[in-house]
């Protein structure tokens, strides 16, 4: 009979709740583990089976730590402003906090039902003024350091939708929903100087444990690169230069043309009259792509000729200046020299448009066609005057130095990371506490006793169809009289969804606080995150941007470490029927419907049994089934039909004692190192052993329930109640100690050594059977053993025994012929 996960599940949950169990305390004497959950978006969908992968093993690793005795920080809260909840709004009309509040009460009452033991009076919205109060707050900080400033930017513009689209929202040209063309257009955006903290965000990556994977992805974003800045007279423009960076100053000989982004500011005034019309044709078409189309390295290339040259400074050659959209304004100085020898993008350039190659680095393969392919590996410099004969780095040196000299170049290191374009045109944000005069120029921010500054109410959620937000369209909150009677102008863009994002692990610590963003002696004792959980897709934009406020956050005093995630895990995929589980897709499940079904236990412990938490892996209803029947078993060992315990105080074997302790031991290990799946593994095997052996022991008995009480909490204090509790004392009292707040059991080291030991025999090296003999036995003993054996008997007939080799508790091999 299956366990009545529908009766004792709730129940516990309430008993949990009723008593507060997980609340966490401020024992600055008890070590901490700070446990975190990358907090969800509350959409109007709610969850599905995938998104609890995650949060069952926070919640198995804070169980654990709890009962080993830490003071454990173990929160949830809500990523609530956002997207999807404004265009709700312009769709329905309704206030977009309506659907967000609603949204949460679901999710939460969801994550409730699968016993999730989080510390909810530190619950947190981003959308709350007591919480964006802070996020305002951080924001004027980095006003005031220079790291928050307005500039004109290349933006994806959408005419008919009247907003800015992310580049992931953008699709060949259009937008992703509706179909509509999409342009690249200049606009005045905040910005956020991430720029300034590159190197130190890319060093301290050596310090964290995070997946390799996912500090190679953030190296490569942030893109340091160590090379020089060359400048280029212009033919017929004798005040103009163009500058560029190369980290291949050695090619300079090769050179043969110049390419500017089609944005570059240079290009009204180089472009001659006669190819003025081509190049304007040409800007608009890149217009409509957005950057991961212009970076997409396998498209055809496509480009104009301005007309004008530029001189080589090394050589005086000129070379011919194109515009193409394989090179943007965002990345390095929008202009590069091509080498179409020894560059792959440059090379199918000039081959579409007949450019000159020049080879300046000698191929190590004789037959190798310059023509035909780039040379992009080792060689000698050839063809470039006082730098031939040299290898690649120190002419890379010398050329420096040569430029250095004569003021056409230097040394430089640059990145690819560009700074943060902050602001967005909604209205569901954060507003940014920023006045402005008559003309948009930037008076000040906002005093921190004029925080909060909160969104008003609307009659329209619409964009205003000129790229402004719809709260420019609210006179009377956007304009502020002072003192003197002239008008200021509260800045109508509001912040992104990462803002909040960016610092809400620190709000937790000290969520109520109305003084500061969080008590600095409290950040102290709960920062770095100890455990951090979530998806790869987080990978950079979060990630990075938490990592940059926090180091702000540093730098001001306000914010006691560097970091704010000390071990980073990314969870894995739940997939059905092959695809990424999801609401679009019509594949995804429910945790009510599996709740309803099998239970909030059976789903944590499937979840964590599918395979190792980091792997994708595939729902299979059958396998959870299994588990079910595994939980089932369990209960139907410790209890009668009737409910009553089946336990008893007699002798366990020393069978018993050493599978407790094996399995203490590995489920130990196995939580610390998030091994989830191999711990219940071996918890199955504990329940098959003492089912083979009918112990009922208490003691041994009461053990394993503990273990198994992270991840199947409910059936767990279910047990521990009627089994080992006694019957005068209820959860109800005070006096009442939960089996989620019990000591975790440790292993005896004793019981853990096996007394025997199985090891293979060969002979002439060829494995011919297996023995088993006591731990450490003689040479004698595991020869008299092996004899035994059937197939090394047969094997050794007939033949003379050369030698004997030994290795205790290893290998046993016998040399004959």
């Amino acid at each position: 009979m299956a366990y009545q996960h529908k009766q004792l599940e709730p129940r516990w949950q309430k008993y949990w709740k009723d008593k507060n169990i997980f609340k966490t305390n401020e024992d600055k004497s008890k070590p901490k583990y700070y446990a975190l959950d990358m907090f969800p978006y509350p959409s109007a969908s709610g969850l599905h089976v995938g998104h609890p992968l995650g949060y069952t093993a926070t919640d198995i690793t804070s169980r654990y730590y709890r009962m080993k005795g830490y003071n454990v920080l173990h929160p949830m809260g809500w990523d609530a402003f956002g997207l999807p909840a404004e265009q709700h709004a312009i769709d329905t009309g309704e206030h977009p906090a309506k659907l967000t509040y609603a949204s949460i009460e679901n999710f939460k009452k969801q994550l409730d039902s699968i016993g999730f033991s989080y510390d909810w009076s530190r619950e947190v919205a981003t959308c709350d003024p007591k919480f964006f109060h802070w996020t305002q707050w951080i924001f004027t900080k980095l006003f005031e350091k220079g790291l928050a400033y307005q500039a004109e930017v290349f933006v994806n513009w959408c005419p008919e939708l009247k907003t800015v689209l992310a580049n992931e929202e953008v699709i060949e040209g259009k937008s992703e929903r509706g179909g509509h063309p999409v342009f690249r257009v200049p606009m005045k955006q905040w910005m956020l100087k991430i720029t300034s903290y590159a190197e130190r965000l890319l060093e301290d990556l050596d310090d964290l444990d995070w997946p390799e994977s996912t500090k190679e992805i953030q190296r490569n974003w942030i893109g340091k690169s160590i090379g020089a800045k060359v400048k280029f007279a212009i033919e017929n423009f004798e005040s103009e230069k163009i500058e560029i960076f190369t980290t291949r100053p050695d090619t300079l000989f090769g050179a043969t043309y110049m390419v500017l982004a089609p944005e570059h500011p240079l290009v009204n005034t180089i472009t001659l009259e006669e190819n003025k019309a081509h190049v304007a044709e040409y800007r608009e078409f890149a217009s409509r792509k957005s950057d991961l189309d212009r970076t997409e390295l396998n498209k055809e290339k496509t480009g104009v000729f301005t007309g004008s040259y530029a001189i080589n400074p090394v050589n005086n050659e000129k070379i011919p200046i194109w515009i193409s959209d394989y090179v943007m304004m965002g990345y390095g100085t929008g202009a590069i020299m091509a080498v179409p020898a020894h560059d792959t993008r440059d090379h199918e350039f000039a081959l579409k448009f007949n450019l000159k190659i020049i080879q300046v680095v000698a191929a190590q393969n004789n037959s190798f066609d310059i023509q035909k392919e780039a040379y992009t590996d080792d060689g000698e410099i050839i063809n470039s005057q006082f730098l031939n004969g040299l290898n690649i780095e120190a002419a890379k040196e010398k050329i420096i130095q040569y430029l250095s000299e004569k003021n056409l170049g230097e040394k430089s290191i640059t990145y690819k990371l560009r700074d943060w374009v902050f602001s967005r045109q909604r209205y569901w944000g954060e507003p940014i506490p920023i006045m402005k005069d008559s003309q948009g120029n930037v008076l000040r921010a906002f005093k921190e006793s004029e925080l909060p500054l909160t969104l008003p109410e609307v009659q329209s959620y619409e964009p205003t169809g000129d790229g402004k937000s719809p709260l420019s369209a609210i006179t009377s909150w956007v304009q502020k009289k002072t003192k003197d009677g002239t008008l200021e102008f509260v800045e109508t863009d509001t912040m992104p969804g990462s803002a909040g994002s960016s610092w809400y692990f620190l709000r937790y610590v000290d969520p109520f606080n109305s003084k500061q963003l969080a008590d600095f002696e409290k950040l102290k004792y709960w920062m770095p995150v100890d455990l951090y959980i979530g998806g790869q897709e987080h990978a950079v934009g979060h990630l990075l941007y938490s990592r940059f406020w926090t180091k702000v956050l540093y730098d001001i005093g306000v914010c006691p470490v560097k970091e704010p995630y000390q071990k980073l895990v990314h969870q894995g995929m739940i997939c059905k029927n092959g695809a990424k589980m999801s609401k679009s897709k019509g594949n995804g499940l429910s945790p009510d419907e599996v709740i309803e079904q099998y239970g909030a236990d059976s789903l944590r412990v499937y979840e964590m049994f599918m395979g190792p938490l980091t792997q994708t892996k595939e729902w299979d209803d059958s396998n959870l089934a299994g588990v079910h029947r595994f939980l089932s078993r369990v209960e139907r060992f410790y209890l009668s039909d009737d409910g009553k315990s089946l336990l008893n105080t007699e002798p366990a074997t020393q069978q018993d004692y050493k599978i407790l302790h094996k399995t203490i031991k590995k489920v130990t290990e196995d939580i610390e190192n998030l091994s989830f799946n191999t711990a219940i593994a071996q918890m199955m095997i504990f329940l098959n052993s003492v089912a083979e052996s009918q112990c009922k022991n208490k003691e041994i008995l009461s053990k394993f329930l503990q273990i198994l009480s992270p991840f199947a909490p409910h059936l767990s204090e279910e047990l521990w109640y009627k089994c080992f509790v006694e019957e005068k004392i209820s959860p109800d009292s005070s006096k009442y100690e939960f089996i989620s707040l019990s000591e975790w059991p440790t292993y005896n080291p004793e019981f853990i050594i096996d007394n025997e030991i199985k090891i293979g025999v060969q002979v002439n090296g060829k494995h011919r059977g297996e023995i088993t003999i006591p731990l450490n036995a003689s040479q004698e003993i595991a020869v008299a053993a092996a004899m035994e054996n059937s197939n090394v008997k047969a094997t050794l007939e007939g033949k003379t025994l050369r030698k004997t080799i030994y290795v205790a508790n290893r290998i046993l091999n016998f040399v004959a012929t």
